[in-house]
């Protein structure tokens, strides 16, 4: 089990600087991971609230840090143009010597962070979109010429070197709702990548969740490389967990845990004590 932080960009934490010290003191805590969100524009009870750039923190952290994986949590891909995106991973991908994890979803916000900017906010639209970035992305990685015909990219004998540090390449974390029916789109498309984020409307996911998302996983996956379930969690005054707490996910086969915040809920001081407090330690 590895342990990280998953932490917004706007708000109390939009500052740039206040993200690098943060990941700062979780390595030099024991964390494994320091992510943050990806948006472009942020309201709260209808008034707007400051927001910085993920990629410029995720940056910043790279080059301040030695051991912490980093990364988007998550990127709404269908709102970015893949080449550049494949442009910005690889050299972060360098910039951290291998250490970036890039976290993909549909992007749950859509009036406010596609439409307000003439973006296509339609879901299953979006869904073709993400899954024709993705392909771009990891065509373009490959290092190879590589052409692609689809119906909203479109490339031609393009070569982007260098390829990634990491091989086979960039790790791949789908973020995807869990429901109780068919709708389980993301998970088959997560199936296909290196890592799952799962969210449940209305309640945190539990061990028989995980259980049955890694049958599910199983049932479409092609290969058997490695393959991350990460849980997501919201830091407490109280704390993150404990090993009686976390042992269960261990056994339904989660790889991450993943503590955050809601913004309005907790002071930037509460997060850092936090984070410098260290995730559980004990056997896990």
């Amino acid at each position: 089990m590895r342990f990280g932080i998953s932490l917004p960009v706007h708000g109390h934490f939009s500052d740039p600087q206040l993200h690098m010290h943060l990941a700062i003191a979780a390595e030099q805590a024991g964390w494994d991971g320091y992510f943050v969100w990806d948006h472009i524009a942020w309201e709260e009870f209808g008034r707007s609230r400051p927001v910085t750039d993920p990629w410029i923190v995720l940056a910043a952290i790279a080059a301040r840090t030695e051991r912490i994986y980093l990364g988007p949590m998550v990127t709404p891909l269908a709102r970015r143009r893949p080449w550049k995106v494949a442009r910005e991973t690889v050299a972060l991908d360098y910039l951290s010597k291998g250490r970036l994890i890039f976290g993909v979803g549909l992007g749950a916000r859509a009036k406010p962070e596609f439409e307000a900017f003439g973006e296509e906010g339609d879901a299953k639209i979006r869904g073709r979109k993400l899954d024709e970035a993705l392909d771009v992305l990891t065509g373009l990685w490959g290092g190879e010429s590589f052409s692609y015909d689809g119906e909203y990219f479109e490339i031609e004998n393009a070569q982007f070197l260098p390829k990634p540090q990491q091989s086979p390449r960039i790790p791949i974390w789908v973020a995807g709702s869990w429901r109780d029916n068919d709708k389980r789109r993301p998970f088959k498309r997560a199936a296909r990548y290196d890592g799952v984020t799962p969210f449940i409307h209305g309640r945190d996911a539990n061990p028989e969740d995980f259980l049955a998302i890694r049958a599910y996983i199983r049932r479409y996956r092609a290969n058997d490389r490695p393959f991350d379930m990460v849980c997501g969690r919201t830091f407490s005054e109280q704390g993150i967990a404990d090993v009686k707490t976390v042992s269960p996910f261990v056994e339904a086969g989660v790889t991450w845990w993943m503590p955050g915040i809601v913004p309005s809920e907790l002071e930037v001081d509460q997060v850092r004590a936090l984070v410098e407090k260290g995730p559980p330690s004990g056997r896990f």
